[in-house]
């Protein structure tokens, strides 16, 4: 099979991104987007998908935290789509069931082509660290759209805020994990009764 490695750049006047994602990786990271808490969102979601991930944004976070967070969404899914290609021979779809301690997190994956994202979690602070917490459904919902994705999220158990954004980031990686592996019994053809994804 071909390496399913991709690098997206992304240059506005609010963010300059730059993203190589690695499908077929051993979970290594090397991300810097100015937010402490969302690196440790992006390490987490690369290293339990085992997915190698080198993410650079200068942002302008002298505004807030939304820019970086979604263009980040944005440059990250673009990068998923191009590194699957044609999508020939994946499992295409994905799912986990994720316990954090007291959380307990539901993602579900179709990479069908058509977008679509169900956020179903609940925050009850504003902020984790330097990131608004209101921006985890944006960050997915960048992600999908331009992954062409779709992605269920569900909370199903939780109450310590950190946990929660975790737990989601953690899943999202296992369940991404398990739609873009490969299924030998496809012998190279795509899992769609259309013909294509």
């Amino acid at each position: 099979m071909e390496a399913r490695i991709s690098t997206v750049k992304r240059m506005t006047k609010e963010t300059n991104i730059t993203c190589t994602l690695n499908l077929d990786g051993t979970g290594k990271t090397n991300i810097d987007t100015g937010i402490g808490f969302f690196d440790h969102m992006l390490n987490g979601f690369a290293r339990h998908g085992l997915f190698d991930l080198e993410l650079a944004c200068n942002g302008d976070l002298t505004v807030d935290s939304h820019h970086t967070i979604e263009d980040c969404g944005i440059v990250l899914g673009q990068a998923i789509k191009e590194a699957l290609g044609e999508k020939k021979a994946i499992k295409r779809y994905g799912h986990f069931i994720l316990p954090m301690d007291e959380t307990l997190m539901l993602c579900a994956i179709d990479l069908s082509g058509r977008p679509y994202l169900v956020f179903d979690s609940d925050y009850s602070v504003p902020k984790i660290g330097e990131m608004d917490t209101e921006m985890v459904r944006e960050f997915f919902y960048a992600v999908t759209y331009t992954a062409g994705m779709n992605l269920h999220i569900r909370q199903l158990a939780g109450s310590n805020n950190h946990h929660i954004a975790e737990g989601t980031f953690k899943a999202f990686g296992k369940a991404l994990d398990m739609a873009t592996m490969y299924e030998e019994r496809l012998e190279g053809s795509v899992w769609s009764t259309k013909g294509v994804l």
